[in-house]
């Protein structure tokens, strides 16, 4: 049975729906530019080879696992990509695709890397880095197709854990379709269409992060401007503060979970 998809009330706010509409329009335009600024391929996926960064999540995959099995005690706690940002209600359904985030619109979020250390510290390489989460989705769920909002950041996904049944849980960039494999981490442009499936009875676990891509001068400067005035709108703050309430309840589960075990290990 297909889960009901329900608009949240507060996006049909007529001003709300207007700066999306104008903002579509006018990254549109940028995209063009953006894109002709391009340091690496305008391409769907793009070589690993443009990005010497990257190899440092290869090295260490296996410790950026182990914190995400860490998180993963308290799934409880994970809020669904919804519940973070409204504006994906038609992606995300339920609790078929949490996001824990470690890093939004660019800046560390302190609560949440205390679990994961070694990975923040590791996610602070990257030049520019945007935004970074452990995408959780559940066995037998589809995202559909959709595009990224602009052509000024590229996207990369590490594989964590993924079903043994690889094959079946893959995400397709345009024409190109990509299994994920533990340890292999892969580049893409977000504004091409892309969907994903889970078509197993396991759970997938990857590291998501995305980061400004390399352009010059004309390029940076469009895109710095753009996401300054992103941050000014509700696309923004209402995310930021989901994110804010998120770490919250994890950070109070924590302090409960400690004074149970404590209390169970109390030989009085």
């Amino acid at each position: 049975m297909t889960e009901r998809t329900e608009k949240p009330k507060n996006l049909s706010n007529p001003r709300r729906r207007f700066v999306k509409k104008t903002g579509k329009k006018l990254m549109r335009t940028v995209a063009k530019l953006q894109s002709k600024s391009s340091k690496v391929p305008d391409t769907p996926k793009i070589d690993n080879g443009n990005f010497d960064f990257l190899q440092s999540f290869v090295d260490n995959w296996e410790v950026i696992r182990d914190e995400a099995l860490e998180v993963l005690k308290y799934r409880e706690q994970i809020p669904g990509f919804q519940e973070l940002s409204p504006d994906q209600y038609r992606l995300a359904k339920g609790q078929n695709w949490k996001t824990f985030v470690l890093f939004g619109f660019g800046q560390r979020l302190e609560k949440n890397t205390r679990i994961t250390p070694k990975t923040a510290e590791i996610l602070e390489q990257v030049p520019n880095l945007q935004t970074a989460m452990f995408s959780i989705l559940a066995p037998g769920y589809h995202i559909p197709a959709h595009t990224g909002v602009t052509k000024g950041i590229l996207r990369s996904h590490l594989g964590l854990i993924i079903p043994k049944d690889y094959k079946k849980c893959r995400i397709r960039v345009e024409d190109t379709i990509t299994p994920w494999r533990e340890g292999e981490i892969f580049v893409f442009d977000d504004t091409y269409e892309h969907e994903v499936w889970n078509d197993t009875d396991e759970e997938r676990v990857i590291l998501l992060f995305d980061f400004d891509r390399p352009m010059g001068f004309s390029g940076r400067f469009l895109n710095k401007a753009m996401m300054s005035a992103m941050k000014k709108t509700a696309f923004y703050q209402d995310p930021k503060k989901n994110l804010e309430d998120a770490e919250a309840r994890l950070e109070a589960a924590i302090r409960q979970n400690d004074k149970n075990m404590e209390a169970m290990s109390d030989p009085s």
